[in-house]
């Protein structure tokens, strides 16, 4: 009798745990999501700056601009689920790289004093994303492994939890960098 006792109390105790910890790490993919959140903010806020001092020089690449305006006014509509979000982040990402490989045509723009400073806030905002995109795929893993093993994953099924998306890079970010083409441009 005694060891039935016990052999509960160990099952409540292992249920407990399984429940905290799927807590804690649904918790950990909010937080950092709301890291996140608050950078891709200041991204916002930067793309119209960036967007008008880019059009001035680019005038043919108009459907890169508009299709990172459409973007991000999309993101900032407040309309989409965080999974949502988190593709349409991805799409601006990318869209924000073609604006990057395009500036390389306009010297005249690298050279601009404005451009300058805007590509410095830029660079830093987006290492500064990419740090918490790292932490927030991270808690994802944590979490989505959490509701996929057993038998944790009868709790969060209970409870509701699905697993989550992850920030990806596109494919052209994933090739290697042609050293000897850099240095022909």
């Amino acid at each position: 009798m005694i060891i039935f006792f016990f052999l509960i109390i160990a099952l409540l105790l292992a249920a407990v745990f399984m429940y905290n910890s799927l807590i804690v790490k649904k918790n950990d993919v909010q937080r950092s999501f709301g890291s996140i959140d608050v950078l891709l903010r200041k991204r916002y806020d930067m793309i119209p700056n960036l967007v008008e001092t880019v059009k001035e020089y680019m005038g043919y690449e108009k459907q890169v601009l508009t299709e990172v305006t459409e973007l991000r006014s999309k993101a900032i509509a407040g309309t989409v689920s965080n999974e949502d979000r988190v593709q349409l982040e991805n799409e601006l990402s990318r869209s924000l790289g073609k604006i990057k490989v395009a500036v390389e045509n306009y010297p005249d723009l690298k050279a601009n004093q404005n451009f300058i400073q805007l590509q410095s806030t830029w660079t830093a905002l987006e290492e500064q994303i990419s740090e918490a995109r790292i932490i927030y795929n991270s808690s994802v893993t944590s979490y989505n492994n959490a509701v996929e093993m057993f038998p944790s994953n009868i709790f969060a099924g209970l409870m509701g939890y699905t697993t989550k998306s992850i920030f990806e890079i596109s494919e052209p970010e994933r090739r290697n960098v042609d050293a000897k083409a850099l240095f022909r441009n």
